[in-house]
């Protein structure tokens, strides 16, 4: 039986806690004893003890991460997502080897405290399943370290790639664990087609369903509300998340409500990585209304954009930010962001530091959680089921101890 007692660690409360665990579950918590601890016994030393975070929206395909520097193309015309997936099909023939990247990109977000991470994978007629087939054998190496979901993504589209539809089925089962969609109404140009094949994939495997939504304005609102329709039609409440959502920024503040009060009865969760380039959901008003968000790095220094370092607190940082957060409360309701909602929209099992819950955290040399957010230490301890990943940047190797 494999048991160790994790002592002196400071939970939200603000007070020093021991934490027993077995067999990588938490079985006790308990105030923190003066008494000698019998067997295996790591010491906290007062630090900040919180759960795991939730990396809810990346791309293991397709960072140049630790590679060789790939300079960022503007597009010809603003934001556009035709331009930036030719770009990336450009840029992507004369890269490293993808498992690589994808393991140096999934190194540098364990190394901040990402437990538990989305990755969107690109399946379409231009890579087949090669992409997916490469991401789940970096899943399988890492399994002990780190859970994976795989969504089957359609970057280049659905109706306009032919042969995608029956891709999108075969990828869910080689082990994808949720089919993806992209712009139905922008990109494809058939809402109505494009969500058949989404949602009838996922009716017919019996899994959950997250769309990237790029679309602004009153066309990125329709699109919203037909995937509430599906949601709904469905009964597929909780087990759907719509990805930027920028549309959702740019209306009016009674249009806002509306619509927020809408995801919220469908139960769809909203995923944002708060970008600086353009409008990003109205992350208050939409908690205010009940609506589930959570967040992720989204492309990591790619030929999206230059930028990303995979650490969800510093996350938390830019959520807040560029919301105005400004109150201790507000701080930690970014925070919550990238844990609790994460977990929820993920449908994570024995998440949160409880009895009975996964020994999924992070030791943080921290007071408390606004201090955490707006600081964001580099110094960690990173705990998988109770045993060691990683410490202060650096991971362990996988199923072996620190490098």
């Amino acid at each position: 039986m494999n048991e160790t007692t994790f002592t002196n660690a400071r939970l939200t409360d603000g007070l020093l806690h021991d934490l027993h665990v077995r067999n990588g579950r938490i079985v006790t918590i308990r105030p923190a004893s003066v008494e000698p601890v019998s067997g295996p016994v790591v010491d906290i030393a007062g630090d900040l003890l919180v759960s795991g975070f939730v990396e809810g929206h990346i791309h293991l395909d397709t960072s140049f991460y630790g590679g060789q520097w790939v300079p960022h193309r503007p597009c010809t015309n603003g934001f556009d997502v035709h331009e930036r997936v030719a770009f990336q099909a450009e840029n992507m023939a004369n890269a490293e080897p993808m498992a690589e990247r994808a393991i140096k990109q999934l190194e540098l977000c364990l190394s901040h405290g990402t437990l538990h991470m989305r990755s969107h994978v690109m399946v379409d007629s231009s890579v087949g399943l090669t992409s997916l087939e490469t991401i789940l054998a970096v899943r399988e190496q890492y399994k002990e370290m780190i859970d994976i979901q795989i969504v089957a993504f359609p970057q280049s589209g659905i109706l306009k790639s032919p042969g995608t539809k029956d891709l999108l089925d075969e990828a869910i089962g080689c082990g994808a664990d949720l089919i993806g969609g992209l712009d139905p109404a922008s990109f494809d140009r058939d809402v109505t087609a494009h969500l058949d094949v989404v949602f009838g994939i996922a009716e017919k495997r019996g899994v959950d369903v997250d769309i990237h939504l790029h679309e602004g304005g009153s066309m990125g609102a329709f699109t919203v509300e037909e995937i509430c329709a599906r949601t709904d039609a469905l009964g597929m409440q909780g087990h759907v998340s719509i990805s930027h959502a920028y549309g959702l920024g740019d209306l009016d503040l009674d249009a806002a409500r509306k619509i927020a009060a809408k995801i919220a009865r469908s139960g769809i969760s909203i995923m944002t990585n708060a970008p600086g380039h353009h409008s990003f959901p109205p992350i208050a008003l939409l908690c205010a209304e009940g609506v589930n968000v959570f967040s992720g790095s989204d492309n990591i220094r790619d030929s999206w954009w230059p930028y990303g370092d995979g650490d969800m607190l510093r996350r938390a940082e830019i959520i807040g930010y560029r919301s105005g957060f400004f109150t201790d409360d507000a701080l930690n309701a970014a925070f919550e962001i990238v844990t609790e909602a994460g977990a929820k929209a993920l449908r994570l099992e024995g998440y949160g530091l409880q009895v009975g819950a996964m020994a999924d955290f992070v030791a943080i040399p921290a007071r408390h959680i606004p201090q955490a957010v707006v600081g964001f230490p580099a110094k960690r301890r990173v705990f998988k089921r109770g045993r060691l990943v990683a410490q202060n940047g650096d991971v362990c190797a996988p199923n072996k101890g620190p490098r």
